[in-house]
């Protein structure tokens, strides 16, 4: 059986769940940035049309950074990777692109559906990762205070 410090504290159903959304998520944003998203895109203003192709790419960004982190988790479980790998700086979830609220306006509400929808996930997933990155060695909140108490006496 592995050590602690090699498993990671996210339960299999957890990480699944994140992977089926990013997935379904990817697929609905691709479905309509490259489909009649395209069409909508093409009527806009000019500078509303660059806003729209660059939150499209936003969107895909996010989604492949949670994507990234989802796949590490799973091969965290299947032992295929340690813990203290999955935690170093190169594996940890990117950053989220900037999006703002003013161009997210003026888009269709489609583009503006998915980017929030894409947002979301992200600053979930960004949660869990930071929560994991808070205690590596505390397993449990139990645990965390077995080892406060016994450094306090």
């Amino acid at each position: 059986m592995a050590s602690i410090a090699s498993q990671s504290p996210f339960h299999a159903k957890l990480i699944d769940g994140l992977y089926v959304e990013a997935m379904a998520l990817a697929e609905a944003a691709r479905g309509y940035f490259d489909g009649i998203g395209r069409d909508q895109r093409d009527g806009l203003d000019p500078v509303v049309r660059v806003a729209f192709s660059c939150e499209s790419l936003k969107v895909t960004t996010r989604l492949m950074h949670v994507i990234a982190w989802v796949l590490t988790q799973r091969a965290v479980e299947a032992g295929e990777m340690d813990w203290a790998e999955a935690r170093q700086p190169v594996r940890r979830l990117g950053a989220s692109p900037d999006t703002d609220e003013a161009q997210l306006a003026a888009l269709p509400e489609p583009a503006r559906r998915l980017t929030q929808a894409s947002l979301d996930l992200h600053r979930r997933v960004e949660r869990l990762d930071a929560m994991a990155g808070e205690d590596a060695q505390a397993a449990s909140p139990v645990q965390a205070l077995h080892a406060r108490l016994g450094r306090a006496f």
